[in-house]
């Protein structure tokens, strides 16, 4: 593993916590970002569902280059072409809803970690042998916090990324199962549909101190 990739897996990592950011505007995606990053949710995965998700990487990545806690990546690539894109535009990190071999070798050859979606454990044997180094076990809702402790039997050493149905209420839960960060959607940034980004900020902020009283019990 590059020195880069590393870095940026720590900052994922550390964080606790990434914020899925949507959006049906770019400014809408861009503002609730940067509402997440103030509440202290600093990992922000921009999905490329957003229009222009290349440009608001570039922005956010540009604004905020002085912040050693904030990491910027892309969610929802699909393919080896989008993901170069996002890389170009400065994405530290790239999110996948399924496992694609290609990403993997394009993420590799750039020293960009890679967190495919994965939901089989032949998902995540694939995934294993091509490189990535935490894995999003998705959706969370649907598979069940007893799947992380079972695949941790066949696979002990493996970093899962749990995103899809996580809250406020079973964060604990989810790392007391094995889960090594948090992938947070609507429920921490809901508020942006009506333009309520102080809303989405004291959101954050409260999901920032439940990371931190978890970390402080552990």
């Amino acid at each position: 593993m590059t020195l880069q990739k590393f870095n940026y897996l720590n900052k994922v990592v550390e964080a606790g916590v990434v914020s899925v950011v949507r959006g049906s505007t770019k400014e809408e995606a861009y503002k609730t970002a940067e509402a997440c990053i103030i509440g202290g949710v600093k990992a922000i995965e921009l999905t490329f569902t957003a229009p222009h998700a290349d440009e608001i990487i570039g922005e956010l990545t540009e604004k905020y280059a002085t912040d050693d806690e904030v990491v910027i990546g892309a969610g929802t690539v699909l393919d080896p072409a989008t993901a170069r894109i996002a890389i170009i535009a400065g994405a530290q990190f790239i999110v996948s809803p399924s496992f694609n071999k290609e990403v993997s070798k394009l993420c590799n050859l750039y020293s960009i970690p890679y967190v495919p979606g994965c939901m089989t454990p032949n998902d995540i044997q694939d995934a294993l042998t091509y490189g990535s180094d935490v894995i999003k076990l998705f959706p969370g809702s649907v598979v069940g916090q007893g799947m992380v402790s079972a695949v941790h039997g066949p696979f002990p050493k493996v970093n899962l990324m749990i995103t899809g149905g996580v809250n406020l209420e079973n964060m604990k839960d989810w790392f007391d199962k094995g889960a090594t960060v948090l992938g947070a959607g609507s429920n921490l940034t809901g508020a942006a549909v009506n333009g309520d980004f102080d809303k989405v900020t004291d959101t954050a902020k409260k999901y920032h101190e439940e990371i931190r009283r978890i970390k402080s019990k552990n």
